[in-house]
């Protein structure tokens, strides 16, 4: 089929357009962050410490997946299912706060402050640290299975990729709740049969020397 040059012109006209309307629009994900803010903090930091979980720093491959597994009831969370649906979170809005909350920092150590920074700005910038406290565990024997079990997904350094979680900076005490919704199988683990897989058989001290290692796995340390 011949096409003219004046259809040429046309396409090359819509592709920067079709091309933009994929790109996530970070206003609205600001906007939508409103709605999560209540339980996740407007930092996406978490909140009652840990009760809800840190999103902030997430993949938006891993938020875009969670959200449309809480939608399709793939992950049972009763809260969050009238939040995820259609008519409230359509997917060009999940694709905007999962970009949104993917692109915000929390930095692991305090800022050094100029002596002319004033008091909101100090505390703006404060409030955006986060710092998992370390936790009691045997670092050593946590490090041993952290590698044996953990690192393929999450990396070296608890980072995750695309869908796998990053769990370093992540509330400990949620991560054990997880951790142990994984063994009774009551939240899936990517393709595994229920209460089966990587952390089937572990002990609960072996979960917690977990913990404990990967609380070392934050950059905390001036340099």
């Amino acid at each position: 089929m011949l096409i003219r040059p004046r259809h040429l012109a046309l396409i090359a006209l819509c592709l920067p357009a079709l091309a933009f309307a994929d790109e996530p629009n970070l206003d609205n994900g600001r906007d939508i962050n409103g709605t999560c803010a209540a339980c996740h903090g407007e930092n996406g930091q978490g909140g009652k410490q840990g009760e809800y979980p840190r999103i902030a720093g997430q993949s938006a491959k891993f938020i875009e997946f969670t959200l449309k597994s809480f939608r399709a009831r793939e992950r049972i969370n009763l809260p969050m299912f009238p939040y995820t649906q259609d008519r409230e979170l359509p997917d060009e809005d999940i694709r905007d706060i999962a970009a949104y909350l993917a692109a915000i920092e929390l930095p692991t150590k305090p800022p050094k402050f100029k002596d002319t920074d004033d008091a909101l700005t100090r505390l703006t910038a404060m409030q955006k640290v986060m710092i998992i406290p370390r936790v009691e565990g045997d670092i050593a024997a946590g490090k041993v299975r952290y590698e044996e079990r953990c690192t393929t997904c999450h990396g070296d350094d608890g980072r995750g990729k695309r869908i796998v979680p990053m769990l370093t900076g992540q509330y400990t005490n949620y991560l054990m709740r997880q951790m142990q919704s994984f063994q009774a199988g009551e939240r899936p683990h990517d393709e595994e049969t229920p209460g089966e897989g990587v952390l089937k058989g572990l002990k609960e001290a072996e979960l917690q020397n977990m913990l404990a290692y990967i609380t070392t796995l934050q950059n905390t340390e001036d340099k």
